[in-house]
């Protein structure tokens, strides 16, 4: 997958495709690059509970910026 920066709004008429995985799937989020995102399909526990997850380079956090568990 391509990398693309923006610097300001971005609109996409066409929609946006996020990687769907499991918690225990995520990738180690020093591996990826810094605003990768993704949609976890459950809360680590194994239920049925969907969120986005964003790399800070460090970490995984919400879309809300708190601390993935």
């Amino acid at each position: 997958m391509a990398t693309t920066h923006f610097s300001g709004p971005v609109n996409s008429a066409a929609g946006y495709e996020v990687p769907v995985v499991a918690t225990a799937d995520l990738p180690d989020a020093t591996a990826v690059t810094v605003g990768t995102v993704y949609m976890v399909n459950d809360n680590g526990a194994g239920n049925n509970e969907y969120c986005l997850v964003i790399s800070t380079g460090a970490a995984w956090v919400t879309a809300v910026g708190a601390a993935l568990s």
